[in-house]
């Protein structure tokens, strides 16, 4: 089923690696797309769990860091997975449905998270959990007409709605799901759709004026967006507070893993460090060391090329400073810089 989607992709001049969209050979007008009318992301490597019986509101609640035993069907939310240390394991999206909750995760922690929740449910907890990757696609619309698309496919109910409602719809013989958001801090939607119905909803995605985008022009829009990644800026050195997903995390809900170290971070500013931008004058390499006035104060987590010029993600001492800082990543020159999908504090 999903080979027909590898061919329809590849006629649009697709190169597949490890069964990931690489890239569509268009780069600048798909992230062009992205800023201006609406790019199409094949995100279906990503993962998407199905946690499903009685207590799975109160499990997922009690797993990670914001507030989902209050939800109900039809809405979702960010949330984080943190170890008992409150280091980061993965930023996951929850959507609430009628029996069960649909988690889409990072592509690298599907069978860690999956292995990681069945570890804590015991003997009296009726939860159930089940890998759907295989049998479903996930596809992200980005950009600012992403709602025009979604109107044309006939789902125009989820158009204004908050962040994380979703709705399943048909088209023809299609059903799919549509949630608000995009996976970035850019407008959208996110698509999930059954294996057998994936390469036919991508085929009309396309017809509708969505330009393709491939896995290199997603991480040059993750990184200048600042969305961080497991094994880059989500990793055991860093928590949630430090990786600037602050809006990801309720600090009035009850006891979670983590929850401990999180309210005390919170309670006595204790962030040592927070993830910022930064701008670059020359290329550097991942896990460059930052100094500033010769002294170190942050490392570099991620890196790209736009056609603005060199940029990255990094996390830098809070004591140095934040936006506006100029610093050297190796012998680099950089200046740290904002980036819009973060959070600072509970209040944003």
């Amino acid at each position: 089923m999903m080979q027909e989607l590898r061919d329809i992709q590849i006629a649009h001049g697709a190169s597949i690696k490890k069964e990931i969209v690489v890239s569509f050979g268009n780069e600048r007008d798909a992230l062009l797309a992205a800023k201006e009318w609406v790019a199409l992301c094949d995100r279906t490597h990503w993962g998407r769990i199905l946690v499903s019986d009685e207590d799975r509101l109160r499990f997922l609640h009690n797993q990670s860091t914001n507030d989902l035993q209050s939800l109900k069907p039809g809405t979702g939310c960010d949330t984080v997975f943190v170890s008992s240390t409150a280091r980061t394991i993965d930023l996951v999206t929850a959507y609430i449905l009628e029996d069960a909750v649909l988690l889409l995760v990072s592509p690298n922690r599907r069978e860690y998270l999956l292995q990681w929740m069945d570890k804590y449910i015991f003997f009296a907890d009726k939860v159930k959990l089940k890998d759907i990757t295989n049998d479903t696609a996930t596809y992200s619309l980005i950009g600012a007409e992403s709602q025009r698309i979604v109107k044309e496919l006939g789902a125009e109910e989820i158009i204004d709605r908050d962040y994380g409602n979703h709705q399943l719809f048909k088209l023809e013989d299609i059903e799919f799901r549509v949630a608000v958001g995009s996976g970035l801090a850019i407008p959208g939607y996110t698509l999930i759709v059954a294996a057998e119905y994936a390469a036919k909803l991508w085929k009309k995605l396309v017809e509708l004026g969505a330009v393709p985008l491939g896995e290199e022009g997603w991480e040059q829009l993750r990184i200048t967006q600042g969305r961080p990644i497991p094994d880059q800026e989500l990793t055991d050195d860093y928590n949630p507070l430090e990786a600037g997903l602050w809006e990801k995390i309720s600090f009035s809900k009850g006891c979670y893993i983590g929850q401990e170290t999180i309210a005390r971070l919170n309670t006595y500013k204790g962030v040592k460090q927070q993830l910022w931008g930064i701008r670059l004058a020359a290329p550097a390499e991942v896990g460059t060391i930052i100094t500033l006035d010769e002294e170190k104060v942050g490392k570099l987590t991620s890196f790209t090329v736009t056609e603005q010029g060199y940029f990255g993600l990094c996390y830098i001492r809070t004591k140095a400073g934040g936006e506006g800082l100029k610093v050297r990543v190796g012998e680099v020159e950089g200046e740290v810089v904002e980036v819009p999908f973060l959070t600072r504090d509970s209040s944003q």
